[in-house]
C-alpha cells in the first residue's frame, strides 16, 4: 500500500493538470519557458525515438547538466547507445544544444502530472535513466519504475536541510528512492542521509564535477579583458549570491588603501542582480559587462552580468573568492577556478561541495576566510606576493586532480544495469 503522502500527490498533481498550461503561457511571458518547445513539458515531442537501446539523464539545471556532459560522452563511446538529456530550464537547454556530443539529444522533462510523465515514458521508453543529483519528482520516477526503466540516483547530493525536511515524511521518501536501483553519493556524509530515507546500495564514488573539463574560453574575449585591465591587480568575486556583496565591496575599499589601482570584479550567479550591485557600489566607479563595456582606468568595480564566461575571468587572476559560501547557500563550485590553477578563497558555508573545499584547503593549506578582514588579510599577502598566488594556484589544481574518477565508476555501474535488464 502506498504512503498516504505518495497518493495525496498523486491525486493534486491529477487534479491541478487542466491548470498547467495557463500557468506555462505565463512562465513564457516571464522568460523561463521555451515558446516553440513548451509542448514538452506536457510529454509532446516532434523527435522520433532513436532506434536501440536509450539511455536518459536527467538534470534539474545548467550545474547538473555541465556535471553530466563527461559521463555522456563516456557512455556514448563505451556503450552501444543513444543519450536521452533531459532538464527543466531554458538556459540549460541552451547550453546542451551548444554543447551535447553526437548520439545525444534533448528535451524538457515533462512536468510532474500523471498524464504528462506517462506520455513521456511512452515516447522515450528508455532502458535506464540517471538522475543527477537529487532532482526527485514523484509521478516520472515512480511511474519509470512501474515500466522496468533500471534508475539510479547518481552524483547524489543531499544537504543537511533537506534531510530533515524528507525525515518528517520518511514513509514517503523510502517508496520514491526505493524505485532507484542504486545511489552514487559524491561523500560519505551525504551517502549516511540516503542510507537513512531507506535508499538502496548506496555507494560513494566522489563528483562527477571533478571529471569535468576545463571551462573554455574565449582566445579573443580573453585577450581583450587581459589588455583592458594590464597589470593591474585584481580581486575576483565569482558566482556570488545576494548578502555577499555587502562583505566584498568594504574588502575592495579596505584593500584599495594598499593596491590604490585594484579593480575588483564581481561575477554574480545570478545576472539579474547586476543593477542591485551596482546600487550597492555608490560612489564607487563601475561598469557592466552586459553592456559591452570593458574596465578601464577608472573601472573601480566591474560587474561581469554575462552568462558562460567564467572560464575568462578564472583564468585572469591566481586567486579567486568562491560565492554562496558567505551566505547558508553551500558555496559554488570550486573545482572549475582549481582546475584552471586559480586558488579558491571560501566563506565557512560550503556543504554543497564538502570534499571538493575540503580537499582543496588542505592542498592550499590557506583559503578560509569568513569575514571581510579575513579575506582582506589574505587577499593582501596574494596581491603583494604573485609568487605566493601562484604556489596556492598550483596547489588547488593539484588537489583537483586527486578527486577524480567518478565517471568512469558511474559508467561501470551503467553497464551492469543494462546487462542486468537484458
Amino acid at each position: 500500500m502506498k504512503p498516504f503522502g505518495l497518493t495525496a500527490y498523486r491525486v493534486l498533481s491529477t487534479v491541478l493538470s487542466p491548470a498547467v498550461p495557463s500557468l506555462i503561457r505565463r512562465r513564457i511571458q516571464r522568460g523561463k519557458e521555451h515558446e516553440e518547445r513548451n509542448a514538452e513539458r506536457l510529454g509532446h515531442t516532434t523527435l522520433p525515438r532513436p532506434e536501440g537501446t536509450l539511455i536518459w539523464v536527467h538534470g534539474a539545471s545548467v550545474g547538473e547538466c555541465i556535471a553530466a556532459l563527461p559521463l555522456i560522452d563516456a557512455l556514448l563511446k563505451t556503450v552501444p547507445c543513444k543519450v536521452l538529456v533531459t532538464s527543466g530550464t531554458v538556459t540549460s537547454a541552451k547550453l546542451m544544444a551548444e554543447r551535447l556530443p553526437a548520439g545525444a539529444l534533448h528535451q524538457f522533462v515533462p512536468v510532474d502530472t500523471p498524464a504528462a510523465t506517462a506520455r513521456f515514458l511512452d515516447h522515450w521508453k528508455p532502458q535506464v535513466g540517471l538522475f543527477v543529483d537529487s532532482d526527485i519528482w514523484p509521478n516520472l520516477i515512480m511511474n519509470a519504475h512501474a515500466r522496468g526503466v533500471k534508475l539510479a540516483l547518481i552524483n547524489a547530493r543531499m544537504t543537511e536541510r533537506s534531510f530533515q525536511s524528507w525525515r518528517w515524511a520518511k514513509k514517503t521518501a523510502a517508496a520514491i528512492m526505493a524505485s532507484y536501483q542504486t545511489c552514487l553519493a559524491q561523500d560519505e556524509e551525504i551517502a549516511a542521509r540516503f542510507r537513512a530515507l531507506g535508499t538502496p546500495n548506496v555507494e560513494v564514488i566522489g563528483s562527477l564535477k571533478a571529471d569535468a573539463p576545463m571551462l573554455p574560453a574565449d582566445p579573443a574575449k580573453l585577450e581583450a579583458l587581459r589588455t583592458a585591465i594590464g597589470n593591474r591587480p585584481v580581486l575576483l568575486a565569482a558566482q556570488t549570491h545576494q548578502g555577499e556583496e555587502e562583505t566584498i565591496l568594504p574588502a575592495h575599499d579596505a584593500l584599495r588603501r594598499e593596491f590604490p589601482n585594484l579593480l575588483t570584479i564581481i561575477v554574480p550567479r545570478h545576472t539579474q542582480r547586476a543593477d542591485d550591485i551596482a546600487m550597492l557600489c555608490g560612489t564607487r566607479t563601475t561598469k557592466k559587462r552586459s553592456s559591452g563595456a570593458l574596465p578601464d582606468a577608472d573601472t573601480a568595480v566591474y560587474i561581469a552580468d554575462t552568462m558562460g564566461e567564467l572560464g575568462e575571468f578564472y583564468r585572469m587572476t591566481r586567486f579567486c573568492f568562491v560565492g554562496g559560501s558567505l551566505i547558508r547557500h553551500g558555496g559554488q563550485n570550486p573545482l572549475e577556478p582549481a582546475k584552471l590553477g586559480c586558488a579558491v578563497l571560501t566563506g565557512p558555508y560550503t556543504y554543497n561541495f564538502t570534499k571538493a573545499f575540503e580537499t582543496l584547503l588542505a592542498a592550499q593549506g590557506a583559503g578560509s576566510v569568513n569575514s571581510c578582514s579575513e579575506i582582506v588579510s589574505l587577499a593582501s599577502k596574494l596581491l603583494a606576493n604573485p609568487k605566493e598566488a601562484e604556489r596556492l594556484g598550483d596547489a588547488a589544481k593539484a588537489g583537483a586532480a586527486r578527486l577524480g574518477g567518478a565517471v568512469a565508476k558511474t559508467v561501470d555501474v551503467v553497464v551492469k544495469m543494462l546487462d542486468a535488464r537484458a
